[in-house]
């Protein structure tokens, strides 16, 4: 069990003042079997924003809000601390659904939302033509593994490499991206042989030595679910299965459903973004 702090800013300077502005912000995490929100406070600045709160088609925490006056700037202040106890286990032979399971009129209908791919999600046909080789001959399972650890040996890590844009045929292409790519290749590739995945959204404590008590720079993270009789999280930029340092905002079938923050504006005439994550290791 990991009880961990957040808090994450996010701002805008505009270069000319915005006359009004709708915005959604998915930046209060979930509570689940494997974790339980303490506290969570969304602040919002300029303080005259109308704000409201909805669970959305995923069941996304939304805070919505929208500011009909003038303002130069935008601060929205997410400060939470949650509690994780996550426990991945090795599934039993009995445990993992077969193929004639996942190619069911019962199992297209209950995962019809994490099997089609999606805009940021589908691969592009030269992987499509080499994933039925990396899981020939293997169980659900032993094929959602075989495809992280082939996704291992193609794909690198490179911060700054792609735009919330970029979909998975592309980062493909530059056999590189950062986590929101490697996540939407990996749900890419799983979709393409029948499991089904989903895009995860959340916080990660990158230091486990860090202290109880001590701060550290944290990040916005992507993984994802995989379903082979239940569901089992992978974080294929680190390679391994979510545990507590990985905290849970939301899930959707890729990016697109899921950004911490999000608006329309009228005015504005660009502006400076500026967004940080503290998170603090309670116990």
């Amino acid at each position: 069990m990991t009880r961990l702090s957040i808090i994450h800013t996010t701002a805008y300077k505009y270069n000319k003042r915005v006359t009004l502005s709708y915005n959604e912000a998915r930046m209060t995490p979930l509570t689940d079997p494997q974790q339980v929100v303490l506290e969570s406070v969304l602040k919002v600045s300029p303080s005259q924003a109308s704000v409201s709160n909805y669970r959305d088609y995923w069941g996304t925490r939304v805070t919505a809000f929208d500011m009909q006056m003038p303002h130069d700037h935008l601060e929205v202040v997410s400060n939470i601390t949650v509690e994780v106890h996550r426990a991945e286990k090795i599934p039993a032979d009995a445990d993992i659904a077969g193929w004639d399971v996942l190619s069911s009129k019962e199992s297209l209908n209950n995962f019809s939302d994490w099997l089609p791919q999606s805009q940021l999600s589908g691969p592009g046909a030269e992987v499509l033509g080499i994933i039925p080789r990396v899981v020939e001959g293997k169980n659900s399972h032993e094929a959602a593994m075989a495809i992280f650890d082939w996704m291992r040996g193609e794909m690198t890590y490179m911060s700054g490499s792609t735009a919330v844009t970029t979909n998975a045929e592309e980062a493909w292409g530059q056999r590189q991206g950062v986590c929101q790519d490697l996540a939407h290749l990996a749900i890419g590739a799983l979709r393409s042989c029948g499991i089904p995945a989903r895009y995860v959204s959340g916080y990660l404590h990158p230091r486990s030595t860090a202290a109880i008590g001590e701060t550290v720079a944290g990040q916005s993270h992507a993984w994802l679910e995989f379903w082979d009789g239940e569901w089992r999280s992978w974080d294929p930029t680190n390679h391994k299965p979510a545990g507590d340092y990985h905290v849970t905002v939301a899930r959707g079938r890729d990016y697109r459903d899921v950004p911490p923050l999000k608006g329309i504006l009228s005015g504005g005439g660009g502006s400076a973004l500026s967004v940080s994550v503290e998170i603090t290791r309670l116990a």
